[in-house]
């Protein structure tokens, strides 16, 4: 039932949110394309035992750097604010942005998030068991930017920083968190800065139906601002395949690697988001490394629904998706491609600004069954693509 009504009150907002878009849309005789920017508004509501009742919001702001030819050589810039809180005295405000310059000559990403809120801890490896699970506290601060300039054709090069502080403590007593011997337990802070070479040749990158998009990331942590000195290896590949006016196939594939001598637990890749691995709790599973892969089909709707809200009439565009994938997380001796854990699912896409091609989505997805555990599942509403 909680999903339910977290999903009417969705519905509700992009009846609204598309009637003021449409509203003040450039007329057509204007030589700017229509909605050429957009702001979309999403209620987050939501319950766990830990939280308790969840209210927030999840906001996007959508526009063009470039004003001359919006949409037609720049790719739409973005700015996202998630705030929420919860009857349990828990919060969180999360703001990002995504930045194309003039004919995507730059592109930069910043990110500012101030969390307070628990999480379940399952221990280290592939094989955790939900009964050892405690629950931790956690206080974060993290900043991060990014900023890549096209070096030739469709490859960029470019630089990351990233800078997070946690602290940590257990809530109960119970569970493998207050025994298991971990590095940096009570938290630890880590300013991280790297090297990142691009190739992107998308036809759009918020629904993409053709092209192909790779990212290698470098980093290292800064002795002067760290606790511990680590190295992180982040590779990330997608290729789409157009085979109708309707429908899509894009292959996604992840890696993440930490390496150190004392690895802080909280830096530790983590199995299930709702990107990739989806139906598995964020973190169920964490390690050293971390590799999956997923494809996705997606298929474009006709639009039969007429939607009249007062003066205006709408004709929402809507697509449906089913994906699969498997992945797995594993210390530097320990790969093995039969312990890799299942993802499967699927979900619908509403388009609430056509011109840019962004999307809200609604994923249903399961994973593996443990021997005396529940089948792992997840439902997700998010803003964009998972990928």
């Amino acid at each position: 039932m909680k999903w339910m009504l977290g999903l009417a009150m969705m519905l509700c907002s992009i009846t609204i949110a598309k009637a003021q878009t449409d509203s003040t849309s450039v007329p057509a005789a204007d030589s700017l394309p229509a909605h050429r920017h957009s702001f979309f508004p999403i209620p987050v509501l939501g319950y766990s035992p830990e939280k308790g009742l969840e209210i927030g919001a999840a906001m996007l702001y959508s526009f063009y750097a470039d004003h001359r030819n919006p949409g037609v050589h720049t790719r739409n810039s973005t700015l996202y604010l998630i705030p929420a809180i919860t009857t349990e005295h828990q919060y969180k405000i999360d703001l990002r942005t995504e930045i194309w310059t003039r004919e995507n000559l730059w592109h930069f990403r910043g990110g500012l998030r101030y969390q307070y809120f628990p999480f379940y801890f399952y221990g280290l490896g592939d094989t955790t068991h939900a009964a050892d699970k405690s629950l931790v506290d956690n206080r974060r601060f993290r900043v991060q930017f990014d900023g890549e300039r096209r070096i030739t054709g469709h490859f960029y090069a470019g630089i990351s920083l990233a800078f997070q502080d946690d602290e940590y403590k257990a809530s109960d007593n119970k569970g493998i968190y207050m025994t298991m011997p971990l590095h940096y337990k009570s938290g630890g802070h880590e300013l991280l800065a790297g090297i990142t070479a691009v190739f992107d040749n998308r036809d759009n990158q918020n629904y993409t139906t053709h092209g192909t998009f790779l990212r290698l990331n470098l980093a290292n942590a800064l002795n002067f601002a760290s606790s511990q000195t680590v190295y992180t290896v982040d590779l990330r590949g997608n290729q789409f395949f157009s085979l109708s006016k309707k429908s899509v196939i894009g292959l996604n594939g992840y890696f993440r690697s930490v390496q150190g001598d004392h690895i802080p637990f909280y830096l530790l890749p983590e199995l299930g988001s709702d990107q990739i691995m989806r139906g598995y709790y964020t973190g169920r599973y964490r390690d050293q490394n971390y590799l999956a892969g997923q494809v996705e089909y997606r298929y474009l709707v006709d639009p039969k629904i007429r939607v009249k809200l007062g003066k205006w009439d709408m004709h929402p565009k809507f697509a449906l998706a089913a994906f699969a994938g498997a992945g797995d997380v594993f210390n530097n001796h320990n790969f093995d491609l039969g312990n890799f854990k299942p993802s499967l699912g699927a979900g619908v896409r509403y388009f609430y600004d056509e011109h840019a091609k962004l999307t809200v989505r609604i994923d249903a997805a399961v994973g593996e069954k443990r021997p005396g555990e529940a089948r792992q599942k997840g439902l997700y509403l998010s803003l964009a693509e998972a990928f």
